[in-house]
């Protein structure tokens, strides 16, 4: 059952959950669902293009904010004992938190524009123990811009995406591939560089934000 098959049979709901759990790490095609809904809403008018804004708007904001949380709870510890299974070790989780820590809101502003940062980046900033107060604010701005761009354009370009519906999920497939291609090869050359920051920002192991003073939350 595709994604064009749920938002005609089960309009908002279906909008909603698979925004929602592809913002909260389970890796689903939200946005794919919101392309279709807005174009469906644009064709049919069996949906209202505001509400389609507001669900996906409202989704995107309650995943991400679930997807911080359980980082945040559970995220290192979780990161520790299975990290290894995708190569994600102590170095990976330092770097991580360096680049929240220096530019978390922007990551997590511009992360909901693109595809592997839309489904991790709520969970990486809580694990990274980026402060709520400064992640909700990010993440709300990124997740309502978003939401009006895809559901705008796809509400006014309706009929073609319509005929293209089929074909959605393998044209933003393939553009994620080229994405997660782009950003891989600007980590791999900036990765030793960053690695080296973040050892001598947080010598030892990340236990306890309590360790690192200047990263502790007051929130």
């Amino acid at each position: 059952m595709n994604a064009g098959h749920l938002i005609t049979s089960y309009g908002y709901w279906a909008l909603f959950a698979l925004v929602a759990l592809e913002s909260l790490g389970v890796p689903l095609p939200g946005e794919t669902a919101l392309v279709i809904a807005g174009a469906y809403a644009g064709t049919t008018h069996h949906l209202n293009p505001w509400a389609v804004f507001a669900v996906a708007s409202a989704a995107a904001v309650i995943g991400d904010n679930i997807g911080y949380w359980i980082g945040d709870k559970g995220g290192y510890r979780l990161a520790r004992r299975y990290g290894h299974k995708v190569r994600l070790d102590e170095r990976k989780l330092k770097t991580a938190r360096y680049l929240f820590d220096r530019h978390g809101v922007p990551v997590v502003f511009f992360g909901r524009f693109v595809s592997v940062l839309r489904t991790y980046a709520a969970f990486l900033a809580g694990t990274s123990r980026m402060r709520w107060r400064k992640f909700l604010p990010a993440n709300a701005a990124g997740g309502i811009t978003w939401a009006g761009i895809y559901t705008l354009v796809s509400y006014l370009a309706g009929n073609w995406l319509q005929r293209a519906s089929g074909t959605i999920d393998w044209v933003l497939g393939g553009a994620a591939v080229v994405a997660v291609i782009a950003v891989w090869l600007l980590v791999r050359r900036q990765a030793g560089r960053l690695a080296e920051r973040a050892e001598r920002a947080y010598p030892g192991p990340l236990d306890s934000p309590a360790r690192h003073p200047e990263t502790a939350r007051t929130d």
